[in-house]
């Protein structure tokens, strides 16, 4: 009679190794995508994107037609080959998010900080202006 030794992490490790080495192929695929808040304050909304590792000068934000557009580049950092263990998780590549703005959003007059890898950008509302009653003249 043959003896068989079970081995019950054998298929786990495996998909493991394979899992890993699919996000490693997508990490470099320009897949990132920064993760965006939006809020609205009694005088501004404010979008603030998570850009660690980003240079601000790498970032270009446009208002144009009603839409606010974020795009920039996240660079995959050199470093030599050496054989071994290898694990990639944080992605790299080209990004773009594009936000509708609300009718009294003030285009001109947006701005935009970057601070220890967050970019806020204010954007202001304008007064909101009453509806003006328009009366019926008889012909």
């Amino acid at each position: 009679m043959a003896t068989v030794t079970q081995q019950p992490w054998t298929f786990i490790n495996r998909f493991n190794r394979d899992l890993d080495g699919l996000l490693a192929a997508n990490a470099g695929s320009g897949a990132y995508n920064p993760p965006v808040d939006v809020r609205e304050e009694a005088d501004r909304f404010v979008v603030e994107a998570d850009l660690p590792g980003i240079a601000p000068s790498a970032i270009e934000i446009t208002a144009d037609k009603g839409v606010l557009t974020i795009k920039g580049e996240r660079q995959r950092q050199a470093r030599s080959i050496a054989p071994g263990y290898e694990r990639i998780e944080r992605a790299a590549g080209q990004f773009t998010r594009r936000f509708t703005l609300p009718e009294n959003a003030v285009p001109q007059q947006i701005k935009a900080r970057f601070n220890h890898g967050v970019l806020e950008i204010s954007i202001p509302k304008q007064a909101e202006i009453a509806a003006h009653r328009i009366a019926v003249e008889a012909a």
